[in-house]
């Protein structure tokens, strides 16, 4: 949905209550499920990052995807190197083809380059991330990972975020016209995620949820999740431990199921990291997504 044309801006919660009715179309008139829905009408699945199985920006993703059992892959949309390939039609027909002969699904893209050329601050990641937009409705996904890591960390940042804040302004309405979500993952607590979000005031720009990543900042993930959940700020989840198989980490996984339950989350869980250092990565992710289907059954 456009952003109305009126001189006084809408507060979130304003643009939240007006976008109802056009995301509910959406949901309809697209195969595009929505993200919150009852337990018993949207199954849990789980997929894993292009990058972390070794196939970051290749097809071949798909591949290794079905080998694992994965419903389906978190796909980046390209490096400066190649210029955003999956921009190109010739190479989203190739993930495409992939897709038809594995049966994995492209779950989300990413835009994991932010890290080293930063949204706050890089010319180039306007036009790649307004460009994203088309590409999610060409791959058929609705979710958009914007990285806020490494040269792109926004906290204690104040300007960086005021322009981050400026440019997701910009392409917002773009983004919720496509019914695709921007969303944001970085280091910074639930309620610094919310005034970003608030301050942009899209239905369009939500929280990418990393639960590794907010564990190790210290942030009580359980509560955050229910908090951002509530206020239907989550648009994804990544599961995550850093050097450990899931579910031997800092992260209680099944607390993490009753908190997405108190929310009614269903929808993509993406497996990233959990390695254990020189274990084999098919061999780990297997036993990561045993594990997960322990606790996020595809029929919940």
């Amino acid at each position: 949905m456009p952003l109305p044309e009126t001189l006084k801006p809408l507060t979130r919660r304003q643009m939240l209550a007006r976008s109802t009715q056009t995301l509910a179309a959406l949901a309809l008139s697209s195969p595009l499920a929505p993200l919150f829905a009852a337990p018993a009408q949207r199954p849990f699945k789980i997929g894993a990052c292009d990058w972390s199985i070794g196939k970051m920006c290749d097809p071949a993703a798909m591949t290794v995807a079905k080998e694992i059992g994965l419903d389906g892959v978190q796909v980046s949309l390209g490096t400066a190197k190649n210029n955003m390939h999956l921009r190109q039609a010739a190479v989203q027909q190739q993930y495409q083809d992939a897709v038809k002969a594995t049966g994995a699904q492209v779950a989300s893209l990413a835009l994991g380059e932010l890290n080293d050329l930063p949204y706050k601050s890089d010319p180039r990641t306007i036009e790649w991330v307004g460009d994203c937009v088309d590409v999610c409705q060409a791959m058929g996904c609705r979710v958009m990972l914007l990285a806020f890591f490494g040269n792109g960390d926004l906290r204690e940042d104040k300007k960086g975020t005021d322009e981050v804040v400026r440019r997701l302004k910009e392409v917002a309405p773009k983004a919720e016209q496509a019914g695709v979500i921007l969303g944001v993952e970085s280091w910074l607590s639930a309620a610094a995620h919310m005034d970003i979000l608030n301050r942009v005031g899209s239905s369009a720009v939500q929280v990418y949820y990393d639960v590794c990543n907010s564990t190790d900042r210290g942030y009580d993930i359980y509560q955050e999740i229910r908090w951002l959940g509530k206020q239907k700020a989550i648009c994804e989840f990544h599961a995550k431990e850093n050097g450990s198989l899931l579910g031997q980490g800092g992260v209680s996984f099944p607390k993490v199921r009753a908190a997405m339950d108190d929310i009614g989350y269903r929808g993509w869980i993406q497996i990233e990291g959990a390695v254990p250092k020189d274990a084999p990565m098919l061999e780990s992710y297997r036993k990561n997504l045993a594990f997960l289907r322990s606790l996020f059954p595809k029929a919940a």
